[in-house]
C-alpha cells in the first residue's frame, strides 16, 4: 500500500472523529456505527473585545460534564480536514463553519464516550494494542516498524500518539460493545418479514429458451450470393412464421451442423449471453412466436422464442445472511443514536463560541 493510502487509513479517521471515533485501523464492525449526531445546542456568549494587533491564543470552545474542550484543540483537528477540503477547490466559509461544528461534536462525543467508559473500568491492556498494531502492519502488506514510524512522522503524529490513538479507539469499540451491539438482536421473523416485503431485492435474472436456422453468409460474398442466402432465409422464415415445425424447419436448412440433433435449440440463457442483435429480436417476442430475421457478421438466422422463465427469486436461505447482516447494522445505527442521545441528555455539554473557531 502507498503511504499516501496508509495514511489515509491510519490518520484520517483519527483527525475526522476525535481521535476515537472510528475505528478503522482495527477491523471491526462497529465501524459503520457513525450516524450523524443530534445537534447541541450552540450558545453564544459575547468574548471581551481584542485591542487592536492582538490575537485570540485559545479558548474554550465547549465543556463536557466539567472537561475543557479548547479552540486550538478543535482546529487542530479540523486543520487537516480543511486541507481535504480544499484539494477540491475554494471551501465556502459556511462549509469550513459546519466542518468546525462537526469536529467539534466529534470531539464532545469524544469525551462522552472515555467518560462512560471510565465509569464502567473498561481498560486496554498494552498487550491488545500491540495486537492491533500488528494486524494494522499485516494488512499493509506486512509493512514494518520504521515504515509505520516513518509514515506516521510523515504526518506530524509520534508513534506514542498513535499508540494512544489505538487505545482509545480499542476502548471505545469494547464500549459500543457493552452499550449497543450486546441489545441489538434479530429474530428470524425480523429476517422472513424483510424477506418479504423487499421481495423484488432477491430475483434472479429471466431466462430465455431460444431456436434458430442458420444460414451461412460470408461478409465478402458477391451480390448473387447474398440474394440467394437472403431469398432462402425468407423463404424459411415464411414457412416458420405460417406454423411449420420449426426444429424439423433448423434439421433441413439449418447451416449448423449442430442443428440435425438438436433442431436449433441454443437452450436456456440470460441477457448478455448472446448477440445483442439476438437478443433484441427475441426481447418483443411470447413464447412459441417466430421474430424477425436477424443479421450477425457470420449470416442470417430466423429466431424463435421457445420459453420466458417466471421471475424466480433467491430463496431465503440463500440470502438469510446477507439479511440479518443488513438488519443489524440499522439496529445498531439506531441503537447508537439512541444511546448517543441519551449520553449527553444526561450530561452537561455546553458549547460556546468566542469567535474562535465559529
Amino acid at each position: 500500500m502507498k503511504s499516501g493510502n496508509l495514511i489515509a487509513t491510519l490518520i484520517v479517521s483519527l483527525v475526522f472523529y476525535g481521535c476515537s471515533s472510528s475505528p478503522e485501523i482495527v477491523q471491526d464492525d462497529s465501524v459503520s456505527l457513525m450516524p450523524t449526531q443530534p445537534s447541541v445546542q450552540h450558545i453564544s456568549i459575547a468574548a471581551p473585545e481584542l485591542t487592536t494587533g492582538a490575537h485570540r491564543l485559545n479558548g474554550v470552545a465547549a465543556v463536557v460534564n466539567n472537561e475543557i474542550i479548547t479552540f486550538n484543540e478543535v482546529m487542530r483537528e479540523a486543520v487537516f480536514l480543511e486541507a481535504e477540503a480544499t484539494k477540491k477547490g475554494v471551501l465556502p466559509a459556511a462549509e469550513r463553519l459546519n466542518l468546525r461544528r462537526t469536529v467539534l461534536d466529534r470531539l464532545i462525543e469524544k469525551h462522552l464516550t472515555e467518560q462512560k467508559a471510565k465509569e464502567l473500568g473498561i481498560e486496554i491492556g498494552s498487550d491488545e494494542v500491540r495486537h492491533a498494531i500488528e494486524d494494522v502492519k499485516r494488512q499493509n502488506n506486512n509493512m514494518t516498524q520504521a515504515q509505520l514510524e516513518a509514515a506516521l512522522q510523515a504526518q506530524g503524529f509520534s508513534y506514542a500518539q498513535y499508540e494512544a490513538q489505538v487505545r482509545e479507539q480499542l476502548e471505545r469499540t469494547r464500549l459500543i460493545s457493552i452499550e449497543v451491539k450486546s441489545k441489538v438482536n434479530i429474530t428470524d421473523q425480523d429476517i422472513e418479514t424483510y424477506y418479504n416485503e423487499h421481495l423484488s431485492k432477491f430475483a434472479e435474472e429471466q431466462l430465455l429458451r431460444a431456436r434458430h436456422i442458420y444460414i451461412k453468409m460470408d461478409k465478402d460474398a458477391d451480390d448473387a450470393s447474398v440474394k440467394q442466402a437472403m431469398a432462402k432465409a425468407l423463404n424459411i422464415l415464411h414457412d416458420a412464421k405460417s406454423g411449420k415445425d420449426f426444429a424439423e424447419l433448423a434439421r433441413h436448412y439449418s447451416d449448423d451442423p449442430g442443428a440435425i440433433n438438436d433442431g436449433g435449440d441454443l437452450g436456456f440463457f440470460k441477457h448478455g449471453d448472446m448477440l445483442a442483435e439476438f437478443e433484441n429480436a427475441l426481447m418483443p417476442l411470447k413464447p412459441g412466436e417466430v421474430g424477425e430475421l436477424v443479421v450477425t457478421p457470420s449470416g442470417l438466422h430466423v429466431v424463435k422464442l421457445e420459453e420466458r422463465s417466471a421471475t424466480r427469486y433467491k430463496p431465503l436461505e440463500a440470502v438469510k445472511y446477507e439479511i440479518e447482516e443488513q438488519l443489524y447494522r440499522a439496529k445498531q445505527e439506531a441503537r447508537f443514536a439512541q444511546w448517543m442521545k441519551e449520553l449527553r441528555s444526561q450530561a452537561s455539554v455546553d458549547i460556546r463560541d468566542d469567535q474562535g473557531i465559529f
